[in-house]
C-alpha cells in the first residue's frame, strides 16, 4: 500500500511535468506556445480586461447619458481593446482570427474595440522563413530550392492561420504561396477550448454579455480554414460560379503544389481594397469600386447563396486594367451556402425596411429568431438608424452624422446587440458581417453618401422578391402585374441613385482620378 501510494505521488508529480516538456519540445522550446502557458495569459488578460470595467466604467455612479461618463467608458474600451490586441498578438492563430472577426464588425461592436483590432486585418504577426520552409518541405516533399527557383524573405501578407510569399516558379512562373503557421493546427483544439473557458467566466461576470456566438463560430470554421483543400475547392467552385462578372479577377489553384497547409496560386497585384490613397494615385474611381463590391456580394447573398465568409479588407484587392477596374478576391477558406428560405427571409426583410413596413419587419425577424427585436435588427441589417427607417431609408439621405449617432449609440445598446447575435439564425451572422465590410469599405472611400452598395443590394433584394413570385403564378396577366411591379421598383430605385449620383458628382475628384 505505501509503494503504491509512492508511485502515486510521483506520478502526480512527473505526469504534469512530462506533459509540460513534451509540449515545450514539440513547440521547438518556445515557452511563449505552450498551451498552459497560452491559456494563462489568455485568462490573465480577460481578468485584467473585467477589472478596468468594474473599476472605471459602470462602477461609477453617474448619469450614463452624461459626457463625464461617455468618456470614462470610451477610456475603459480602449484599454480593454488594447490589452485584447495584446493578447492576439501574443498567441497568435485562432486568437488573431477572433480579433480580425472583432475588428470587421464596425456597425455592431464599440467603435473603440473595432478601431483598436482592425489592424490585424493586414499586420498580423508572422512565421520566420526558417518555420515556413520546414512546413513547404515536410508537405511537399521536396526541398522548395528544387521547386522555386527564389522565394521573397519577406511575406507579402501575414493573417491568422498563414502566411503568403511571392515566389518564382522553376519555370519562371511568379505565384504567390499560402503557408500555414507550423503550430496553428497543434494549438487550434486547445484555444478553442481555452475561448470556451474564457466566455464562460465571462458570462458569469457580466451576464448581461453573450459572446457565445462568436466561440460557436470559431468552433465550426476554424477546422475547414486549417485545411487547405477545402479553400482549393471552394477557389474553383467561386471562379465558375462567378465567372459571368468579367471585371472580377479570382487567382487560379496550383493543385499540383497544393497540401492542407500549403496553396500555392497565381500572383495578382492589386492594392487593399480600403486604401484610398492606392486607388487615387492609380487613376481607379472609387465609386466603381463600391458599386462593383455590392455588386458580387449581393449576388452571393440574394442569387448564388455561396458566400464568401471571412470579407475583411485584406482579402479584397483592386487594381487598374485595360478594361476599368478589376476586384481581386482571396482567401476561399471560408464559404457558406444560404439557404433558399433564409434568402427569401432575408430578402422580404429588406423590402419591408424598404417599405417602412414595421409589420413585414416583425413577421421576417422572427423567421431569422429575434421577432422582438425587430427595430434593433432592422437597423443592424440596414445599417441606418430607427428614425431613417420610419421616415424612408431610400427618401433620406444617409450623412456621417447618422453614423456618428449609429455608433454613439451602440455601446449602450451592447447587451441587446450581443442578445440578438446569440440567438439570430446562424446565416444571419455572415450577413450581418458582409454587411458591415461593405459600409465600412464605403466611408474609408468616401462613397457613403452615394449608397452605392445598399442601392445594388436592393436592386437585387427586388430581382429575388419577384422571381420568387413569377415562380408561384401561371396566369399571364398575373405575370404581367407583376413584371410591371418589377421594373417599377428597379425604376424608382434607378432614379434614386441616378439624383443621388449627380449630388455627389465632383469635378475636382473626377479630375484627380482621370489625370
Amino acid at each position: 500500500m505505501f509503494v503504491s501510494r509512492k508511485l502515486l505521488k510521483h506520478s502526480l508529480f512527473w505526469l504534469p511535468a512530462g506533459g509540460f516538456l513534451y509540449s515545450l519540445h514539440s513547440n521547438n522550446y518556445d515557452l511563449g506556445s505552450v498551451g498552459a502557458i497560452r491559456f494563462g495569459r489568455a485568462a490573465v488578460t480577460v481578468f485584467d480586461i473585467g477589472l478596468c470595467y468594474k473599476k472605471q466604467g459602470y462602477a461609477k455612479k453617474l448619469d450614463p447619458e452624461s459626457d463625464e461618463y461617455r468618456q470614462i467608458r470610451s477610456k475603459t474600451h480602449y484599454q480593454g481593446a488594447e490589452k485584447l490586441l495584446e493578447l492576439c498578438r501574443a498567441n497568435k492563430g485562432v486568437y488573431i482570427k477572433v480579433g480580425q472577426h472583432i475588428g470587421a464588425l464596425e456597425y455592431l461592436l464599440p467603435k473603440e474595440y473595432v478601431n483598436t483590432l482592425k489592424v490585424l486585418h493586414s499586420h498580423a504577426p508572422s512565421s520566420s522563413l526558417e518555420e515556413i520552409s520546414a512546413v513547404l518541405k515536410e508537405d511537399l516533399k521536396r526541398d522548395p530550392a528544387e521547386i522555386f527557383d527564389s522565394m521573397e524573405d519577406e511575406p507579402l501578407g501575414a493573417a491568422s492561420l498563414a502566411q503568403v510569399h511571392k515566389a518564382v516558379l522553376k519555370n519562371g512562373e511568379t505565384v504567390a504561396v499560402k503557408i500555414q503557421h507550423p503550430y496553428v493546427r497543434s494549438h487550434s483544439v486547445v484555444d478553442m477550448k481555452t475561448m470556451e473557458v474564457l466566455v464562460y467566466i465571462v458570462s458569469w461576470v457580466f451576464p448581461e454579455f453573450k459572446f457565445r456566438w462568436l466561440v460557436d463560430e470559431m468552433k465550426r470554421n476554424i477546422p475547414q480554414e486549417l485545411d487547405f483543400s477545402h479553400e482549393a475547392k471552394n477557389t474553383e467552385h467561386a471562379r465558375r460560379i462567378f465567372k459571368h462578372f468579367p471585371w472580377l479577377k479570382i487567382p487560379t489553384i496550383y493543385s499540383d503544389l497544393s497540401t492542407s497547409r500549403v496553396l500555392t496560386m497565381e500572383f495578382v497585384e492589386g492594392g487593399q481594397v480600403n486604401d484610398l490613397d492606392y486607388i487615387r494615385n492609380n487613376k481607379i474611381n472609387p465609386f466603381d469600386v463600391s458599386d462593383k463590391l455590392g455588386r458580387v456580394y449581393s449576388e452571393m447573398i440574394f442569387n448564388s447563396g455561396f458566400i464568401h465568409s471571412d470579407p475583411h479588407p485584406g482579402n479584397i484587392l483592386v487594381r487598374k486594367v485595360k478594361s476599368g477596374t478589376q476586384l481581386i478576391l482571396l482567401d476561399h477558406g471560408l464559404y457558406a451556402t444560404l439557404s433558399p428560405d433564409f434568402r427569401y427571409n432575408y430578402s422580404k426583410l429588406w423590402m419591408s425596411i424598404l417599405n417602412k413596413d414595421k409589420d413585414g419587419m416583425r413577421k421576417y425577424c422572427d423567421y431569422l429568431g429575434v421577432g422582438d427585436a425587430y427595430a434593433l435588427l432592422a437597423c443592424m441589417v440596414s445599417g441606418r438608424t430607427w428614425d431613417a427607417i420610419e421616415s424612408g431609408i431610400n427618401k433620406v439621405e444617409y450623412t456621417t452624422n447618422e453614423r456618428d449617432l449609429f455608433q454613439k449609440e451602440i455601446p449602450g445598446l451592447l447587451p441587446k446587440l450581443t442578445e440578438i447575435l446569440q440567438t439570430v439564425n446562424r446565416e444571419m451572422l455572415l450577413v450581418l458581417k458582409t454587411n458591415d465590410l461593405l459600409r465600412g469599405i464605403e466611408f474609408t472611400l468616401q462613397t457613403h453618401s452615394r449608397k452605392a452598395s445598399f442601392l445594388v443590394m436592393s436592386q437585387c433584394c427586388v430581382k429575388s422578391i419577384y422571381e420568387d413570385k413569377l415562380r408561384e403564378v401561371n396566369d399571364r396577366w398575373a405575370r404581367l402585374r407583376i413584371l410591371i411591379a418589377e421594373r417599377w421598383a428597379l425604376f424608382t430605385l434607378s432614379v434614386y441613385y441616378t439624383y443621388l449620383s449627380l449630388k455627389t458628382f465632383s469635378f475636382s475628384d473626377t479630375f484627380r482620378i482621370l489625370f
